[in-house]
């Protein structure tokens, strides 16, 4: 049953199946432990593990939740972890290791797009660009 409807997917929607594969690749949930464990210096792991908390904002991010907390809600039973606590590790991830998530991510979407024959928009050329953002989190 799960491959008929999969083939469905890859016929009629064959972007939305590249783009779901991508994105489990570049998010692996083992790849996103290790990176925390990798880079964290002071925050550790209890039972909300990193790679939970990337997923539940990437709900956010995508616009599937309007909030952390509505995200939450949905996740709760999954997570099983209190409120506080995903707030909590939310507001202590360190700087390396956001560093290290945005680094590893960007080689991995470069390798891609290096296979699939393209490269890198040159927004300002000749000058080298680098975006740096800020953004706060707010429940």
């Amino acid at each position: 049953m799960l491959d008929a409807i999969f083939e469905r997917f890859v016929k009629h929607s064959p972007v939305s199946v590249m783009v779901r594969g991508l994105m489990e690749r570049v998010f692996n949930a083992e790849q996103l432990d290790s990176l925390f464990e990798n880079h964290a210096r002071s925050q550790y792991t209890r039972e909300l593990l990193f790679s939970s908390i990337v997923d539940l904002m990437s709900l956010v991010v995508c616009g599937i939740y309007p909030s952390v907390n509505a995200a939450y809600r949905a996740k709760a039973s999954q997570l099983n972890v209190s409120r506080t606590a995903v707030y909590d590790k939310l507001n202590g991830i360190e700087l390396d290791v956001s560093a290290a998530l945005l680094r590893e991510t960007a080689a991995s979407m470069t390798d891609v797009m290096q296979f699939l024959g393209g490269s890198p928009s040159k927004l300002l050329a000749p000058y080298q660009l680098r975006i740096i953002g800020h953004c706060s989190l707010k429940a």
